[in-house]
């Protein structure tokens, strides 16, 4: 980033103060709401509704037949609630993979393994009902926003593009009726850095209206790094988000966003241990700067958005237009410590520089409600361009490998897709209700691979060359029946599929065309539910049966150190999830959320070898034994069979003009298997809980407010991966593990105005 584009997101930011408490966005009414364009209503005291859009309607939640959780932007921003990862402690059944900077988001154990970086995800992310098929397409998603959605099980219908395990849906605050600014400023002394945060919103004229936000972030890391003497990972980041309503008669309104962020990470995550026992993870690594630069994150993105509602009679016709771009680099260096003292030379490391953008188009028109009759038909469009450089260094000398050299891989995807969807209800009576939807998909995609030696004696990998062209059809049917046993009690019953498109392997050495497409994967969903109010308490649950056939895989094998990249033949995942809510009073606020999971390969042949596998059942060095091996009735990585969270609010007035705010949260795991060849000992995350607490003073108008933001407060290192860096590849067999975020404790002030 050059030093005036700098200067310029600085002022910019600046200028647009901060996000403070979130303001309501535009919405429309019953006929035709847009994704992006609702605001959570949610009191404090009462149960009155939270309005989300699904269904690509506005209803309240407690209307919607789908499982799902929202959390407010008000909640994220009082926690500073940055990415994925943070998110996941708020909603059970979804959990985070963390990486090196390719996090992938799990929900009812599905998800799209990290280590293939082609794969669209299995869980879809929609900012402001634009796709994301990359994580890295939102460098903050969680900003200056007005609500998450989390739509757990396949929403192949309504969302349609590769939601085979599920859906979320990020609603960024919108442009105010009213004049309005903030600014909230926060020192985080364990991070020892500050973040900055701004909006200013409010009308242009009787017609137009605007919102401005910013974000500046510059903090270090909590990982104390003993070869360069600072905490990893630091943090740059500036972002801004510029959007306009245009309201020129009731009958139209368009919304255009723009939003550009710039990052910088100096430093990594990963820390080592020994291979033999449960891992002792501690706030310290060694790592020099890796022969391929500093090691860390740089990246840009930019994301356009045009939301046009025009009212036909009754009807709404809804365009999306949207437009994503990053460029990024990924540089990894792993922990050179030794466990038990010592260190060993920096044998390995690689970097992934890529470049992404797309661009999609959604069309949908939307019947007025209240009729026997009520539907949505649509159609979508998006197409794509993805180039991936993969480098990867070797500096070995040991008794078994000497070798110095680097290798590089090239891969190059065009993809496009097009879709035409509906859903219909039937409102049989007055209770009764029967909601059937269909999406056809198609999609192509075409896609190169290549290696290369950029120095060295000899390739320590083999450097070959592939290519192909994939073009496959879906289709994602569901249906819902859905009962109001009264006026404040709900059940529904529904069966959905869902599908994630097949495609091709972008990042493992030796890839040759035989090996380098994969199959769509495709999942079946039985859901059924009740969502309940019983004067102030709200308790909704949900028990289902969600089954994957072509499951897409990518598992690391360490004893030949590369990626097994393809499809599993089946897996299963049977639970429930609870919520329970108690608005006791206006003084104070429960929230309880859990979820139970059993999730296993039903079917998996070929699969790399478990570590629990004896020799004589699996021996990964042998290709042969591999091809006969099925580890069916075996658990999935990265995924607990228990998630819940717990969250209370207390609000006591001080005074006629002062308040107290708490805000505690509980989230909390059991234990789960975080490496790919599921070893018992390195590769075990022991269930753990975390505390998360907000003690804040403001005046009785919420004009100004101090607050003191703790996050993981009991310090719980965990490690959101790991794996076995084997001898020779290094000269002394390590673990690593990438460690997840320690304590960190803020102060934090906010104005409005």
């Amino acid at each position: 980033m050059n030093g005036k584009l700098r200067d310029l997101m600085y002022g910019s930011a600046a200028a647009a103060l901060a996000i403070g408490a979130q303001a309501p966005a535009h919405a429309q009414d019953d006929n035709g709401s847009d994704l992006s364009e609702v605001t959570v209503r949610q009191a404090s005291s009462t149960n009155a509704p939270i309005i989300v859009t699904a269904q690509k309607r506005e209803q309240g939640i407690q209307d919607v037949p789908i499982s799902m959780e929202v959390v407010s932007g008000e909640t994220l921003t009082d926690f500073n609630v940055n990415d994925f990862r943070d998110i996941s402690a708020y909603v059970p059944n979804v959990a985070v993979q963390t990486t090196a900077g390719n996090d992938v988001i799990y929900i009812r154990g599905f998800g799209s393994p990290p280590s293939n970086f082609s794969f669209d995800q299995a869980v879809s992310l929609y900012i402001d009902g634009i796709y994301a098929g990359r994580n890295r397409q939102a460098q903050a998603p969680f900003f200056d926003i007005e609500r998450v959605e989390v739509l757990r099980g396949p929403q192949g219908a309504l969302f349609g593009k590769n939601t085979a395990a599920g859906a979320v849906s990020i609603v960024s605050a919108g442009p105010t009726d009213e004049f309005e600014a903030a600014l909230t400023g926060s020192y985080n002394f364990s991070y020892e850095g500050y973040e900055l945060n701004g909006h200013v919103s409010g009308p242009i004229s009787d017609t137009l209206s605007f919102r401005l936000a910013g974000r500046l972030v510059d903090q270090d890391g909590y990982i104390e790094n003993l070869a360069t003497g600072r905490d990893d990972p630091s943090t740059e980041q500036q972002l801004i988000r510029a959007t306009l309503l245009w309201e020129p008669s009731p009958m139209f309104d368009l919304t255009l966003r723009a939003e550009y962020g710039n990052q910088e990470i100096r430093g990594g995550i990963s820390v080592s241990d020994d291979v033999n026992t449960r891992p002792n993870l501690r706030q310290e690594r060694f790592l020099e700067t890796a022969a391929l630069g500093e090691e860390g994150i740089d990246g840009e993105t930019l994301i356009l958005s045009a939301t046009a509602n025009v009212e036909i009679g009754d009807y709404t016709l809804t365009s999306i237009t949207g437009y994503s771009w990053f460029d990024s680099n990924i540089v990894n260096g792993f922990d050179q410590r030794i466990p038990g003292g010592g260190t060993v030379n920096n044998s390995v490391y690689n970097s992934f520089p890529e470049n992404f953008d797309q661009f999609s188009q959604e069309v949908r028109l939307l019947s007025p409600t209240g009729r026997p009759i009520e539907f949505i038909v649509g159609a979508y469009y998006d197409t794509s361009d993805y180039h991936l450089d993969q480098f990867g260094g070797f500096n070995i000398n040991n008794a078994a490998l000497n070798y110095f050299g680097l290798l590089n891989t090239i891969f190059d995807q065009e993809s496009e897709s097009y879709s035409v969807f509906g859903q219909a209800t039937w409102n049989a009576t007055d209770a009764l209700r029967f909601i059937g939807s269909l999406r056809y998909t198609h999609t192509s995609k075409d896609a190169t691979f290549d290696g290369d030696l950029i120095y060295g004696p000899f390739p320590l990998r083999p450097l070959t060359q592939a290519s192909g062209s994939r073009s496959e059809d879906n289709l994602d049917p569901s249906i819902t029946v859905q009962y109001d046993i009264s006026d404040d009690v709900m059940v529904y019953a529904t069966y959905g599929r869902g599908s994630k498109s097949g495609g091709f392997v972008s990042n493992t050495y030796g890839t040759t065309d035989a090996t380098f497409q994969y199959e769509p994967e495709r999942s079946t969903n039985y859901e059924a539910g009740v969502r309940a109010v019983f004067g102030e308490a709200t308790f909704n649950l949900s028990v289902y049966d969600t089954r994957f056939k072509n499951l897409q895989v990518s598992v690391y094998n360490p004893t030949i150190s590369t990626y097994q990249t393809g499809n599993a033949a089946s897996a299963a995942s049977t639970g429930a999830e609870a919520t329970f809510i108690w608005n006791a009073s206006e003084n104070f606020d429960l929230q309880v959320s859990a979820a139970y999971q059993d999730i296993r390969y039903l079917d998996y042949p070929g699969a790399a070898c478990l570590a629990t596998q004896p020799l004589s059942e699996c021996n990964p060095a042998d290709p042969a034994s591999i091809a006969v091996n099925n580890i069916a009735g075996a658990p999935l990585p990265y995924v607990s069979d228990l998630s819940a969270t717990m969250q209370g609010h207390v609000w006591l007035p001080l005074s006629p003009n002062l308040d107290l705010d708490i805000t505690g949260i509980i989230s909390a795991r059991s234990g789960y298997f975080n490496s790919d060849n599921q070893d018992p000992n390195f590769g075990y995350q022991e269930g753990y809980a975390k505390i998360d607490m907000r003690v804040q003073v403001s005046d009785a108008d919420d004009r100004w407010h101090v607050a003191l933001v703790g996050r993981n407060l009991t310090n719980e290192l965990t490690a959101g991966s790991s794996f076995r860096l084997p001898f020779p590849i290094t000269n002394v067999t390590r673990s690593i593990h990438y460690l997840e975020p320690a304590r960190s404790v803020a102060v934090e002030a906010g104005f409005r105005f």
